[in-house]
């Protein structure tokens, strides 16, 4: 990476609206080093407003201004297609420039997701790209892809997404020889659909730290630093787990406001309890990159907190200085994927 590094952020992306990304902008600064700069992209007045209310005289903070929003209930494709000048793909225009190194957006999913992949093009090597996302464990965090970008999947793309999720949890996560492993319905081998069964074989015969098929029992153990399925299955996985901290909260102030005794407990309890919001708190991790693209576009959750704005600025960052796609690329060539298949 040449030069200085330039961050576009999606700023009317997400289900609060711009004052909680421009916060989370704000947020991140004192982590940045001299010369790293961020670029907030969307309604430029209504932007000026919302930096106005910090108190500071210098913010290494530009505005590029965008006339149109993609709102979160819209079609994706329909929005792009009519759409032309939205804060989302007028951000990644200026990554396709060169004009800026990443993107950051909280907004649509799809919209975000279409748009990278139609502004950025694909790496080579990948067929189809995969957002991948840290998932919480009894150990360390992992990585899981795909979780959501490609509901149906060739064993092909799960070879891929394999590779991406290996280069991710080595660079990202510091893995040095990140376990791989498999989801389907059954340990053996011979167990899984088609799909399974092929990726099996493929796997079994890559570089790749490949352990096996994993159950869904699996997933939270921390035995494994990557788990891979296709975005159909991901997408549930991730939904389900997003519930289990909700759940478990609610059941625990339920039964601790039962007596006095358990409301006396609750209170020594209290710092426990907050640990444990915070493993299964998407902020801590900020935003689910999609990987096998042409650049870096990180996608956040819709209800971002500026915490979880700020930790995917920073994930953002640490792509681009890791050069986590020039990996990815030369990974596919040595494992003998150096060109597109039908994927």
């Amino acid at each position: 990476m040449k030069g200085k590094l330039k961050i576009a952020v999606d700023a009317m992306g997400g289900d609060q609206g711009p004052s909680v990304v421009v916060e989370g902008v704000v947020e991140v600064i004192p982590r940045l080093n001299q010369g790293e700069e961020l670029v907030l992209v969307g309604d430029s007045e209504r932007l000026k407003r919302e930096i106005g209310v910090f108190s500071t005289n210098f913010l290494p903070i530009s505005l590029v201004h965008a006339s149109q929003v993609i709102q979160m209930d819209e079609s994706p494709i329909t929005a792009l297609r009519k759409k032309k000048n939205t804060s989302i793909a007028v951000a990644l225009s200026l990554h396709r420039q060169g004009r800026v190194d990443a993107v950051v957006s909280a907004g649509n999913t799809g919209a975000v997701m279409a748009s990278s992949v139609w502004t950025l093009k694909r790496l080579e090597g990948v067929d189809r790209p995969a957002i991948a996302s840290f998932f919480p464990t009894e150990k360390e965090p992992i990585i899981v892809l795909d979780v959501g970008a490609n509901a149906d999947c060739k064993p092909l793309n799960l070879y891929q997404f394999a590779v991406m999720g290996s280069i991710y949890a080595r660079s990202i996560l510091g893995r040095r020889n990140p376990r791989v492993g498999l989801l389907s319905i059954g340990e053996e081998s011979s167990k899984g659909n088609e799909l399974t069964l092929e990726a099996h074989r493929l796997l079994g015969r890559s570089s790749l730290n490949f352990i096996g098929n994993l159950e869904g029992k699996d997933i939270l153990t921390g035995d494994v630093d990557v788990v891979v399925c296709d975005g159909f299955v991901g997408n549930v996985i991730l939904k389900f787990t997003e519930s289990i901290e909700r759940i478990l909260t609610t059941h625990f102030n339920k039964h601790l406001r039962s007596n006095l005794r358990s409301k006396l407990g609750a209170l020594l309890l209290k710092p426990v309890f907050e640990n444990f919001r915070k493993d299964f708190d998407y902020a801590e991790y900020g935003g689910a990159p999609l990987l096998g693209i042409d650049g870096v576009s990180i996608i956040c959750h819709g209800k971002s907190s500026p915490k979880a704005i700020s930790n995917a600025i920073l994930v953002a960052r640490r792509m681009v200085k890791e050069g986590i796609n020039e990996m990815i690329k030369q990974r596919l060539k040595e494992n003998g994927i150096g060109k597109r298949g039908n994927g």
